[in-house]
């Protein structure tokens, strides 16, 4: 074992899936630390929403290495007990409870036992209402925790799925696109909120909004054709001639 792969909390290796003869991805290797938050950029078809599928199990490599935590191997568990080991996902689109408050969507989403006779049983306790009220703090909505999440606005139906993930209690979170319709309001708070999360938890966003890459003010891996193109500071890839010439354009 690599010391790379020993201390990582995601690792990917010489990663390759191909569709149809396309490579989504090729040869591709990426490491994500502890506490790490990193903004993973790159244009369409770069294989940016192939790779979260690797991840969390919806698709399989052809070949390569996913390890997480450093000793388990990704590509022999199925999605539920990938989500069970602690890696959550947000999707663009926000898929939250309409018809019920801010605050059942939270509790509804608390890592709890599942299944009949535990939701039967179940009763809130201290700890769960303590929980969720910190929740609610960190994702902005205090205010709004006795509203219908159907009367949110979409940036704040954005905030409240990342909530949800977080009662999850992951170790690891991919957000997809976290901004894309908010106001600028939003989107400066946004980038506060996923900065606030890093403290506790690795989070890797996908983006496309270059401003929100830089309040990020973290490391930035961009791809190209299912492979690592550059990696580092915003400034450094941006200065990359490579991803001048193949993404950003000059």
């Amino acid at each position: 074992m690599t010391s790379e792969l020993a201390s990582s909390l995601l690792y990917l290796d010489d990663v390759t899936v191909s569709f149809d003869g396309f490579k989504a991805l090729n040869s591709l290797s990426l490491v994500v630390q502890p506490g790490e938050l990193q903004a993973i950029i790159g244009p369409n078809g770069a294989g940016k929403t192939t790779m979260m599928d690797i991840v969390t199990g919806k698709t399989r490599p052809d070949k390569g290495e996913v390890y997480f935590e450093g000793r388990i191997d990704l590509t022999k568990k199925d999605e539920a007990e990938i989500a069970n080991l602690g890696i959550g996902r947000k999707f663009q689109k926000p898929t939250v409870f309409e018809s019920h408050t801010v605050w059942d969507n939270i509790e509804l989403a608390l890592k709890n036992p599942r299944g009949v006779f535990a939701s039967w049983f179940y009763a809130r306790g201290q700890s769960d209402t303590g929980r969720i009220a910190e929740i609610l703090e960190t994702v902005r909505l205090t205010h709004r925790k006795n509203d219908f999440a159907a009367n949110l606005s979409h940036g704040q139906k954005q905030w409240l799925e990342i909530g949800m993930l977080l009662a999850q209690d992951p170790k690891l979170l991919l957000v997809d696109e976290p901004v894309a319709g908010m106001t600028d309001a939003e989107t400066e708070e946004t980038s506060k909120l996923l900065k606030v999360i890093a403290k506790n938890h690795s989070v890797v966003v996908v983006e496309h909004d270059m401003s929100f890459v830089r309040d990020l003010d973290c490391r930035v891996t961009c791809l190209a054709e299912g492979s690592v193109l550059a990696q580092g500071s915003l400034a450094h890839v941006s200065a990359d001639e490579k991803v001048i010439e193949r993404y950003l354009g000059r």
